[in-house]
């Protein structure tokens, strides 16, 4: 998805917006009661678990991973898999998995859940990681159980189902809820493999009782995939008003743009046909709109009485950015891109990535 070498160039060196205005927005200072009553469920059975798979959006993977996860359930073997790699920009994948290391996570997997990438990877992770490990009370037990956890949306019910069509030759076991933290076979057991006999417990998504900050929100709102979850996902983090209209499929649109424009990725551009990058939401959500066809009358008061007019429908036009964003036809992204570039460096990692054995 590349401009014209003269609209390219026109682009890169463009003044770019090198903030983003949050206004009065403010994320999440509480935590649902279902999180934290899914949170504490997770404790109650990390007696009958071996290991932890926690499941998180390779497109974050620093924003967002809540910090609960290790320190109430760290005392079991961790596999972090940052789901969605197709969709994120990896030209930096060993500067991610060396800061990852340095922060204890030692063993990371990037897949693709929809294509299968990289999942045969996981069983035979986990089983070292077990037989590396004091199992205390299931030393007898011959089955392996494996608890899958994760932020709301990132893809823990699309790994158990793609871990049992590569071992298990089997279809979905588990149903993707539509709402954030509605996970419809919660702390139930599901099969995913034969040899070695391994089981998962799915559990809903736990969202930290405090996000860090309203950027993280937005990645967070950004990367669920499909409208009405991620509509969902935004009334967790900011609470107050209906779905996305919380910070408004407009304001998400905002910063997608935002974002893609200071990361010179101008897929968009071509993608829609607007001839040249540009930095003005409205602006671009007026061009999509007119391309789309997608209008509205509405009634203007005048001094002869009221006139409807035809305009440009920009909730329309924001709604379609923000799909076409999160089904990858933007091109990859690297959302934690600002934050990578500001991380110190570190010595060589011994973390699994894509390809690796």
């Amino acid at each position: 998805m590349r401009l014209a070498p003269r609209a390219l160039c026109s682009a890169a060196g463009a003044a770019w917006r090198e903030s983003f205005p949050l206004g009065s927005h403010d994320v999440a200072r509480w935590f649902p009661g279902h999180m934290a009553k899914g949170l504490k469920k997770m404790q109650s059975s990390l007696k009958l678990v071996d290991c932890i798979i926690e499941v998180h959006d390779a497109r974050i993977p620093f924003s967002g991973r809540n910090p609960l996860f290790q320190e109430t359930l760290g005392i079991k073997p961790h596999l972090l898999v940052l789901n969605k790699m197709d969709l994120a920009d990896l030209t930096e994948k060993q500067k991610i998995l060396r800061h990852l290391e340095r922060e204890g996570l030692k063993n990371v997997i990037f897949t693709n859940c929809v294509k299968d990438e990289n999942i045969k990877q996981v069983v035979p992770v986990v089983t070292e990681l077990i037989g590396n490990s004091y199992r205390y009370n299931r030393g007898e037990n011959m089955e392996f159980c494996i608890m899958v956890i994760g932020v709301p949306n990132v893809g823990k019910s699309s790994l158990i189902n793609s871990l049992r069509r590569q071992h298990l030759k089997k279809g979905k076991a588990t149903r993707v809820g539509g709402e954030p933290g509605i996970t419809r076979s919660v702390m139930s057991r599901i099969q995913v493999s034969e040899r070695p006999l391994m089981f998962l417990l799915d559990t809903p998504g736990v969202l930290a009782p405090r996000i860090e900050s309203v950027e993280t929100g937005l990645k967070l709102a950004l990367c669920a995939s499909g409208r009405d979850r991620g509509r969902a996902l935004t009334s967790l983090l900011f609470p107050g008003t209906v779905l996305d209209h919380l910070v408004g499929e407009e304001t998400l649109a905002d910063y997608l743009l935002y974002t893609l424009n200071r990361h010179q990725l101008f897929g968009y551009v071509q993608h829609y046909g607007l001839g040249e990058a540009c930095d003005d939401v409205a602006s671009v959500l007026k061009r999509v709109a007119i391309k789309l066809r997608k209008t509205q009358k509405v009634k203007v008061l005048t001094g002869t009485g009221n006139v409807n007019v035809i305009q440009p429908n920009y909730l329309a036009a924001a709604r379609d950015l923000l799909r076409t964003f999160r089904s990858g036809l933007l091109g990859p992204v690297m959302l934690d891109r600002d934050l990578l570039q500001s991380l110190p460096a570190v010595g060589p990692s011994q973390a699994l990535g894509p390809g690796d054995a």
